[in-house]
């Protein structure tokens, strides 16, 4: 798990993430042609996609679909980070500092115990979901305006 805790609470996640480390590695090509996958309230460009707010037909449905289940692991992820560590549900009252310090402290742990195979998530059901096709999605032709969204559609999903 990749955290940044070094923006207040009400700091939009947007901004968060164009200054974070990820930001610039996609900017620079350092990942390829990698998307990140983000909810709607987020900006589209040549790097990100996120769900239609209202799809129009089977294949936006699709789309929506394909957003949501590859979001649930990282939602997962929150869930049994709260679990484990009960004071990230309940708020942190503390100074920013101390509270950012918790926040990593907490991740790192959380990190650590993943790495022992420590997984934690008992209530979680076992789902065996058919493997992702990998798809080669080519950034030249995408403009700054969010068509990586339209371009996946058009090139993995119309094909369904």
């Amino acid at each position: 798990m990749d955290i940044v805790a070094r923006w207040p609470g009400s700091c939009h996640d947007q901004t968060i993430f164009k200054n974070s480390n990820i930001y610039s590695k996609l900017v620079n090509g350092k990942w390829g042609n990698s998307l990140i996958v983000a909810v709607s309230g987020y900006k589209k460009s040549s790097h990100i996609v996120t769900p239609f707010i209202n799809p129009r037909g089977n294949i936006e449905e699709l789309y929506n679909e394909s957003i949501i289940r590859t979001r649930n692991p990282v939602e997962r992820t929150y869930g049994v980070l709260k679990r484990r560590f009960p004071i990230l549900s309940l708020g942190l009252r503390l100074k920013l500092t101390t509270s950012q310090a918790i926040i990593v402290a907490c991740s790192i742990l959380h990190n650590i115990a993943c790495d022992n195979n420590d997984l934690e998530a008992p209530d979680l059901i076992d789902v065996v979901l058919p493997p992702n096709e990998i798809i080669n999605v080519n950034h030249e032709v995408i403009d700054e305006e969010g068509c990586a969204r339209q371009q996946l559609i058009s090139e993995y999903f119309s094909r369904l």
